[in-house]
């Protein structure tokens, strides 16, 4: 892990550690992928203006978000079924998250329990993501589970009324939950991750889903069944107002990408939104979450804080997305190649990277503090400066 360079690097190391059906869960997005490839080209095409002779000895790259200070600008971002990356995969990032002093975003989909992250967390940043589903007792159930664990913030999932088509990760199953003769057989040479993840009770399951799904059928193909079908594709601002009003702590919307959005959970006392286009897995052909992100901050001047989802690989990603109106960022694929490529060791490999990264950045652009990157640091592709 420590020869790692870059994320690049992690993610060719979990290609080769973890079986093929496995990585193209994580690494694939929604049909063609041009969504998925558009959030990256955005970043290439954003540079950065550096400035020179600042008198920079340090930086400081910590950041106030959602009323408490994080070390980092970024956070791990919601993410379902880690375990099948690495054995208790929620739990190591949990743990990984908590002594980089960042939030962790536990995912409905997780293979633990919220009880069970809350243990790790101990008095970390624990954020709880929300799938609002058709039965409102099970959603009031797990919002109640995750107001008694503690959780600090609840970030509802607005862009996944449906699941996307991803058809990279599909040709791995002969049916639903059913892999090919030569995905079997991928599996069966991945000797070190079938001890890690599968022996010996079989694959996990969805910790938080166990009490609601039918006796003897509690495997992640039931879960995803469950889940799949219990999506409410009703999802309205009338749901964050019933969210508003049983949640008492923090709340977010993620998978905003419009201005009348933003600045309709900011009237709904919304904590925060994520700009997010849900890392190209969901609508192909959107527009990158980079691109809208300085739109939609303008008119919201300040009204809640906003976090930029998609596309992260880099501190100096980090670092544009901030200059244009970010808070912080998730990070989502970037954590899980650690995860995959070497659990607990690639997971703190992943974030030791995006920090180290961060702060080279920051100091050959000039800037000391996080407060002081703004949009005087970019200029696109085309030598366009853009302006404060």
């Amino acid at each position: 892990m420590a020869q790692a360079r870059n994320i690049d690097d992690l993610r060719s190391l979990a290609r080769r550690r973890v079986p093929r059906f496995s990585f193209e869960y994580v690494d694939g997005g929604a049909e063609d992928e041009t969504t998925m490839a558009a959030n990256r080209a955005s970043f290439a095409a954003t540079r950065i203006l550096p400035r020179q002779l600042a008198g920079i000895r340090a930086v400081d790259m910590s950041v106030d978000i959602l009323g408490k200070t994080s070390q980092l600008p970024f956070a791990v971002a919601p993410t379902g079924y880690n375990g099948l990356l690495a054995k208790n995969g929620d739990l190591v990032l949990a743990r990984t998250a908590r002594l980089a002093g960042i939030p962790f975003t536990q995912s409905t989909m997780s293979s633990s329990s919220i009880e069970e992250v809350a243990r790790v967390i101990d008095g970390g940043r624990h954020w709880f993501q929300l799938y609002m589903l058709k039965d409102t007792t099970i959603t009031r159930r797990l919002v109640e589970r995750a107001q008694q664990a503690g959780c600090e913030a609840l970030v509802l999932t607005s862009d996944a009324i449906v699941l996307g088509n991803r058809e990279t990760d599909k040709h791995n199953y002969a049916s639903p939950g059913k892999l090919t003769w030569g995905a079997k057989l991928d599996v069966a040479r991945r000797m070190a991750w079938l001890l890690d993840v599968v022996a010996p009770h079989g694959p996990p399951g969805f910790g938080n889903l166990a009490e609601f799904l039918p006796r003897g059928q509690t495997s992640a193909i039931d879960g995803a069944r469950f889940i799949s079908a219990q999506m409410d594709t009703a999802l309205s601002w009338e749901t964050v107002d019933w969210l508003r009003s049983i949640w008492p702590h923090k709340l977010v919307v993620k998978g905003i990408m419009r201005v009348e959005d933003a600045l309709a959970a900011a009237e709904r006392g919304v904590d925060a939104i994520v700009v997010s286009n849900h890392g190209g897995r969901q609508l192909d052909g959107t527009a990158s979450s980079l691109e809208v992100l300085s739109a939609i901050g303008k008119p919201l001047n300040g009204r809640c804080d906003i976090i930029l989802d998609s596309g992260v690989r880099r501190g100096s990603d980090i670092f544009k997305a901030l200059a244009l109106g970010a808070k912080a960022v998730l990070c989502g694929r970037a954590m899980l190649y650690g995860l995959a490529a070497g659990g607990a060791t690639g997971a703190a490999r992943a974030v030791e990277i995006l920090r180290t990264e961060l702060e080279r950045t920051m100091m050959l652009a000039g800037s000391s503090s996080l407060m002081q990157i703004d949009r005087s640091a970019l200029c696109v592709a085309s030598g366009s400066f853009l302006h404060r």
